[in-house]
């Protein structure tokens, strides 16, 4: 069955972390999702304490932006969290946004390549390969971790549009799409990344000023209609919508809140109740 997470998006201080994390352990969820968006919260830094605050619950963060790591430091970082946390975390990298990365002096000509050079040797780096590469923006020199990841340390990949998709499903060990994209997107994305496992992110409301939420977001990212991109409702309603994007291809599906939601530890309880109706779980167990 498709794996059911929640994000606890960048917009919340970081000192709520805590209790967001807290709400997610004790209700259930398998899964809690961070974003590393400039100018707000470190992605490593937070994936780092959630684990700490928790003895069970899996924390990704999508996505690290390649241009603002080097790839031997972002190695040690990523190689740290799996040896102190292992089988619990899941990291994405990306290409970042362009113009951010131009605020700070990162961006380069040619995104792509640096996210080839980037995460092959990054992947070569955590599977405790010593690496030596000259290429565009990757140059490494026999590196090798002292301190590898003791078992598999799998990297996901975000893509948006078709090139992206491709080259992300031939590099990746899995690929991470964000919120916006229909189930018939989801299935098109599907068609080009083949069997690599794929997360979607999934726009969600639920309770009062859910559909003001919505309509928020469909503004912000500049949707003609928030139709087939977001799902809303109660926890049965949400769990029945969830259902279409699992069904194209989703092989994990995070309910993304909108930055204003009023509360986000309510959210993550709820996306652990949308999981549990997903699993069968009677409502008395819940």
């Amino acid at each position: 069955m498709t794996v059911l997470g929640a994000i606890a998006l960048p917009q919340l201080p970081p000192e709520r972390l805590r209790g967001v994390v807290e709400a997610a352990d004790e209700s259930g969820l398998d899964e809690l999702w961070l974003w590393e968006d400039c100018f707000l919260t470190s992605g490593v830094a937070t994936m780092a304490a959630a684990l700490a605050w928790s003895g069970r619950l899996k924390v990704g963060v999508g996505l690290l932006p390649v241009p603002l790591r080097n790839v031997a430091i972002a190695a040690m970082e990523l190689a740290t969290l799996h040896r102190l946390f292992p089988g619990r975390a899941h990291i994405g990298v990306g290409h970042g946004v362009q113009d951010w990365m131009g605020q700070v002096g990162a961006r380069v000509a040619s995104p792509m390549t640096l996210l080839r050079e980037h995460v092959t040797a990054l992947r070569q780096l955590l599977a405790g390969e010593r690496v030596t590469v000259d290429g565009r923006y990757v140059h490494l020199d026999g590196v090798a971790l002292d301190w590898p990841p003791a078992a598999a340390a799998p990297v996901l990949v975000g893509a948006s549009g078709p090139k992206t998709l491709r080259l992300a499903g031939e590099i990746g060990d899995g690929v991470i799409i964000s919120a916006g994209n229909t189930p018939d997107d989801v299935r098109s994305a599907r068609t080009v990344i083949g069997d690599t496992p794929l997360v979607v992110y999934l726009h969600t409301a639920t309770g009062p000023g859910s559909a003001e939420r919505l309509e928020g977001e469909r503004v912000r990212w500049g949707y003609d209609t928030i139709e087939d991109r977001a799902v809303t409702g109660d926890v049965d309603a949400v769990a029945e919508q969830v259902e279409r994007w699992a069904g194209a291809g989703a092989d994990t599906v995070v309910l993304q809140p909108a930055p204003d939601d009023p509360d986000p530890e309510g959210f993550v309880r709820f996306a652990a109740a949308v999981a549990a109706v997903r699993r069968g779980t009677p409502a008395a167990a819940r």
